[in-house]
């Protein structure tokens, strides 16, 4: 779990048992624990562009029919980016579409917040760059915690292969609140056509990588050859240029990508 909201990070973390960086907890899930599999319904489970991205490798959809399919489609609140989230399944026990018999069919490319589970992680900006909270997440239901395994935060997140991830939803929520804090400061907001071509960046590589090839806009941009190369040819390489160019075409943020002409 990830926000770019400062007093929404901070109401995470009092209403949770913050860990510090090599506190311990014990935690564990597996089909002999007595809940397994409990956690996997009715669910607001939000999908960062990264876990769509994946998702779809599990799927092997096209990124349209994966939305059509499996997700349902909102606005983040204060800041207009389309933001997805998890349908669950139309009947009473509202399983997750990807819950079978307890087990999770996608599992090798399963969510943020599913790998992040028990914990929770709450991102801001500082002056250091990214800062990280993470907390426990107590549920009455869940015996995993009653299991011997022991684990720090670093170690469960890198056993459960969030580097990708976490890297990925960093730049993510780093655009929101950049966008959230340009909005006040410049009383400007997304159009309609900026938050369609937003949705595009972040969420549809499949389709961007045809728009790129058509429009030709890296022309006009400062990129190597291989950067177009992988950009055009790697869906993580264009998920990765979908932020640097909406930074640059959303507020004129050129930190990470450049105009043709306008040096360093």
């Amino acid at each position: 779990m990830t926000t770019p909201d400062k007093d929404l990070s901070q109401r995470f973390l009092n209403e949770h048992e913050e860990l510090k960086p090599g506190q311990d907890f014990r935690f564990a899930c597996h089909p002999g624990v007595s809940c397994f599999g409990a956690c996997c319904s009715a669910l607001d489970l939000m999908l960062t562009p990264y876990d769509a991205l994946r998702l779809r490798r599990s799927t092997g959809q096209s990124s349209k029919d994966f939305a059509h399919e499996y997700a349902d489609t909102s606005a983040m609140p204060g800041v207009g980016l389309p933001m997805l989230s998890m349908h669950m399944q139309d009947t009473e026990a509202k399983r997750c579409p990807f819950s079978r018999s307890g087990a999770c069919a996608v599992y090798e490319n399963r969510p943020s917040a599913c790998r992040t589970y028990p914990l929770g992680r709450a991102t801001r900006s500082g002056p250091q760059g990214v800062e990280e909270h993470v907390f426990v997440v107590r549920e009455a239901h869940c015996k995993g915690f009653e299991e011997p395994s022991h684990w720090s935060p670093a170690t469960w997140m890198a056993d459960q292969g969030l580097v990708p991830y976490n890297a990925a939803n960093d730049r993510f929520m780093a655009l929101a609140s950049a966008l959230r804090q340009f909005g006040l400061d410049t009383g400007r907001h997304l159009t309609s056509q900026q938050t369609g071509m937003s949705g595009l960046a972040l969420y549809q590589p499949d389709d961007f990588q045809r728009f790129l090839t058509g429009s030709r806009l890296m022309d006009r941009l400062d990129m190597t050859d291989a950067r177009r190369e992988d950009v055009l040819h790697d869906e993580d390489a264009c998920l990765d240029f979908g932020f640097d160019w909406l930074e640059l075409s959303l507020m004129g943020h050129d930190e990470h990508l450049k105009p043709k002409g306008h040096g360093a």
